[in-house]
């Protein structure tokens, strides 16, 4: 009877121990600083996956997603009605990331399985949330979004862009565009293996403007009454000095 008590614990101690993996991640630069001449950059990610034994058979997998700061969208439908385009209906996205990016070491498939990407909100079909419309066929306004942001650089699906050395070494070059939204950007790592979901870290990147055209972002937001003034001085004394210009080259 006390045998058959100590049995499993046994077998327990007897079995091999599953490999504990874990992600570790470097940035090539903690923060984006947007200046007069910003126009974009290049953002390195990369990292390893640290073992405590030898990795199971199956090949790990890595899928990368950087997020814009999230905001509510209008989305609207044109029509041409009397020769006229109008805007005839909208909907009110409730959630929609200023920029999206997903790479993964592999095609998407082999990578995540459709229930983890669901469950994870990886790809930019579950990244943006739109509950609640009575308009028909409302998803064809997401679609839109997602083609128009994607034709404009700020939707990418980068898929076999991270390059994983050996299941062990990764890492995957972003390309920032050049009109960025100001805010924290949210950087996640997922390792996965056979599609399942094994490991994820995130991380967060500052993106702000700095210099002259941080303290014209915040006169113009703290002090709109004082910038307008400044706008409006500067305007002057430009036409003031253009015209002085021209009545000395008459002359």
């Amino acid at each position: 009877m006390r045998l058959a008590r100590l049995l499993p614990l046994l077998l327990a101690l007897a079995a091999p121990v599953a490999a504990q993996e874990r992600l570790v991640l470097g940035l090539s630069q903690e923060e984006v600083a947007i200046t007069a001449t910003f126009d974009g950059d290049d953002l390195l990610l990369f990292g390893a996956i640290a073992r405590n034994a030898p990795p199971p058979d199956e090949p790990a997998q890595v899928a990368v997603t950087i997020s814009g700061p999230v905001r509510p969208v209008t989305v609207r439908h044109m029509e041409r009605r009397f020769g006229i385009w109008m805007n005839t209906q909208h909907v009110e996205i409730d959630a929609a990331p200023s920029y999206y990016a997903v790479a993964t070491s592999a095609p998407l498939e082999e990578v995540l399985t459709h229930t983890e990407d669901m469950r994870h909100s990886v790809t930019l079909p579950y990244a943006i949330r739109s509950v609640g419309n009575q308009v028909l066929n409302s998803a064809d306004y997401s679609e839109a979004l997602m083609r128009l942001r994607g034709r404009q650089g700020f939707y990418r699906l980068m898929e076999g862009e991270v390059d994983l050395q050996q299941s062990t070494l990764f890492r995957v070059r972003l390309t920032l565009p050049a009109n960025l939204t100001e805010g924290l950007y949210e950087a996640r790592i997922l390792l996965t293996r056979e599609g399942q979901v094994i490991d994820e870290l995130t991380t967060q990147i500052p993106v702000f403007k700095v210099g002259l055209e941080r303290w014209l972002y915040n006169l113009a937001h703290n002090l709109p009454f004082l910038y307008g003034l400044l706008a409006l001085s500067l305007a002057a004394g430009a036409g003031w000095a253009a015209s002085a210009a021209f009545a000395l080259l008459r002359r």
